[in-house]
């Protein structure tokens, strides 16, 4: 261990100031003990160089090993995201052609009920009317009022049914960009976890 300071010369020193040379030689070991000690005590907190470029070859070799099963696990994840949103994106598609095709059925049904109803009611008056009222044709035009409102009725149930489709259609819709949007924002979320986690 170096010292850097001449022993000698400090010790001719002190012979110079008035010390003998025993003296002298006492102070300076035990001033050399001193340092010795307090170098000690420095040098256990402290690593050398060498210690210090293995710490750091370690490190770098842990952060390389990070980055490599990050790029597995981003590419892995990615993958399956994809092959999910495809799943979705063909779930939503058939979701909305059955719906699509219940909405037509629901319609035609109705428009075959609706003229089925119109023709029945149109006969039963008739008959009823012939066979009460042969002759009142005042009858006739109160039982042709009430016909119209009836069939006006059947008209507007219809198209409260068919409103009520719509907003059906419409719910379904939303439900489906809630659910698109949704798995999207999740996408983009992991991504950019990734993102960060790289940088």
């Amino acid at each position: 261990r170096r010292l850097y300071f001449d022993t000698h010369a400090l010790v001719c020193l002190l012979e110079e100031n008035g010390f003998t040379t025993q003296q002298s030689e006492v102070i300076v070991s035990a001033l050399v003990k001193i340092m010795n000690t307090n170098l000690d005590m420095i040098y256990k907190d402290m690593v050398t160089k060498v210690q210090q470029e293995i710490a750091l070859q370690q490190v770098m070799s842990h952060i390389g090993g990070v980055k490599k099963d990050m790029i597995i696990l981003e590419k892995s994840e990615f993958s399956a995201l994809r092959s999910e949103n495809e799943k979705i994106k063909l779930e939503l598609q058939q979701i909305k052609k059955q719906v699509m095709d219940e909405i037509t059925k629901v319609r035609a049904d109705n428009k075959l009920n609706l003229n089925l109803e119109k023709s029945r009611v149109k006969e039963l008056v008739k008959l009823d009317l012939g066979s009460l009222f042969p002759s009142n044709s005042e009858y006739s035009v109160t039982s042709h009022a009430q016909q119209d409102r009836a069939l006006t009725q059947t008209d507007r149930k219809i198209d409260t049914e068919v409103a009520d489709l719509k907003t059906m259609l419409e719910s379904h819709k939303l439900d489906n960009i809630k659910y698109l949007a949704g798995s999207v924002f999740t996408c983009l979320t992991v991504a950019l976890g990734f993102y960060r986690l790289w940088i």
